[in-house]
């Protein structure tokens, strides 16, 4: 039962719960017990709730009485570390924040806390929530668990890795340019960066620059994306940026009035890609079309126009240096990793070159307005290669070198134009390793993203696989 338990996604175990089939406390012990078996090799988990079993044994409890049970009631989850949890360390992948106890959720946290949810335990992340690895000086490095070899990505790496080894079902993960939706496609989970400002980022750092900063789930299944993000998207009157209330109430009733229309697309635009991931994201697009969903290859001139990856650098780097700077006056070197010692270190943007990103960023915006007033969804890669082994900061991609920051190419124009993607496995490498495929949605059109991911999930060759770990 405990393999079950374990590999079930988060919709599943709450109805097992209100069947009263297993209990919450059955359900948290089986999760302790995947983490004390399997961290130790993946290192994904770095603090584990303390009130874990306390708060399991007052779910099942309520469950016994008769009370209202919420649409997680006694799930465990887990939480980034650059997350605010009330009671637990966040300690954001630095011994600058080393017992950093929050008296106050974040905002996402307590909104997946009312739903029922319990918190398990916090995952590793890079230094400052900053890089493709999860790498820091506090809590060391996580390892993918389909190759310990190799990384779960990054920032997210610590939750996806955990969710993919069975260590938790449900988790919550931040994004700046790839950090929710690359972790996932290299751990063959799925996740979703909704439409920007729908999931308030109170109690989350770093926050600049706010306007590519997001929050959101990450989970084994696509019903577990919109359970969860029925439950996280709407203001909390702190965001000023998440100003409007969700669309939805459940995340998958999806309603078209015509024939969904989908393009797809591996470039240009989006930097070189490996061969393997292009014909994922073929496939992926056979499998709508056999399904008698119009689509065809597309492209997007906005995005050879200006690339995304630069005007990205060219803005971030400007606003986060500040930030960066602050949280490391006056701390010992041997304090400091090396994610933000290349953040200080990058040279300033001058006026004229971030105002040119700053255009440059509309200008992506005006693009997709128009390539969505023909179209429904785009299918693109997350990355252009599975995930890579550790320490590597330069690829050969289709025969071009190019460095680590082009790992971002086709999901960092989500962030500089604040549109929603999924993250879904729908393949594997030569090696076994997952392959993912990026659905991605107009603006506040989260409904019609995760309809699509639904189909494709059903006939994905990545649907129930695990790491063997």
């Amino acid at each position: 039962m405990s393999k079950e338990i374990f590999f079930s996604d988060a919709t599943r175990l709450a109805e097992l719960i209100r069947r009263r089939d297993i209990s919450p406390v059955e359900v948290m012990q089986a999760h302790l017990d995947r983490i004390e078996e399997t961290n130790p090799q993946v290192n994904a988990i770095v603090t584990v709730a303390a009130g874990a079993l306390k708060e399991a044994r007052a779910a099942e409890a309520a469950m016994m009485a008769g009370e209202p049970l919420g649409p997680l009631h006694g799930v465990p989850f887990t939480v980034k570390d650059s997350i605010d949890t009330a009671g637990v360390m966040t300690q954001r992948g630095s011994p600058i924040f080393k017992n950093r106890l929050p008296t106050e959720d974040a905002t996402s946290v307590a909104r997946i806390k009312a739903a029922g949810g319990i918190l398990l335990a916090k995952t590793n992340l890079p230094e400052f929530s900053y890089w493709i690895e999860s790498d820091n000086l506090l809590s060391g490095r996580s390892n993918n668990p389909w190759d310990l070899s190799r990384t779960p990505g990054g920032s997210s790496g610590g939750e996806s890795a955990a969710i993919a080894a069975g260590m938790s079902p449900l988790g919550l993960g931040t994004d700046l340019a790839i950090s929710i939706r690359g972790p996932a496609a290299q751990t063959g989970i799925t996740s979703m960066k909704a439409t920007h400002g729908s999931v308030p980022m109170t109690g989350i750092w770093p926050r600049a620059p706010r306007r590519f900063w997001h929050v959101g789930p990450m989970a084994r299944s696509v019903r577990d994306l919109a359970l969860a993000f029925s439950q996280l998207a709407g203001p909390d009157g702190q965001d000023a940026f998440s100003s409007s209330a969700p669309r939805l109430s459940d995340g998958l009733r999806f309603n078209a009035s015509r024939p969904l229309r989908i393009g797809w697309m591996t470039g240009p635009g989006f930097g070189p890609v490996d061969g393997e991931v292009a014909a994922v994201v073929r496939a992926a697009a056979q499998a709508l079309s056999s399904m008698g969903i119009a689509i065809e290859q597309v492209g997007i001139p906005a995005l050879e126009r200006d690339a995304a990856l630069d005007v990205f650098n060219r803005i971030h780097v400007m606003e986060m240096k500040p930030a960066f700077a602050a949280a490391t006056a006056g701390r010992r070197p041997d304090e400091i990793y090396k994610m933000a010692n290349t953040m200080l270190s990058l040279p300033d943007s001058s006026m004229a070159e971030f105002i040119d990103a700053e255009q440059a960023a509309e200008r992506l915006k005006d693009g997709f307005a128009d390539y969505f007033s023909h179209y429904d969804a785009l299918i693109t890669q997350v990355l252009p290669i599975p995930a890579h082994k550790h320490g590597v900061d330069r690829f050969i991609i289709d025969g071009q070198s190019v460095d680590a920051t082009w790992l971002q190419g086709a999901t960092v124009p989500l962030n500089v134009t604040g549109l929603p993607g999924v993250a879904l496995p729908f393949g594997r490498s030569r090696e076994g390793l997952p392959i993912s495929v990026q659905i991605v949605g107009k603006w506040h059109d989260e409904a019609a993203i995760l309809h699509i991911a639904s189909l494709l999930e059903a006939v994905s060759p990545m649907k129930d696989a695990h790491p063997a770990l």
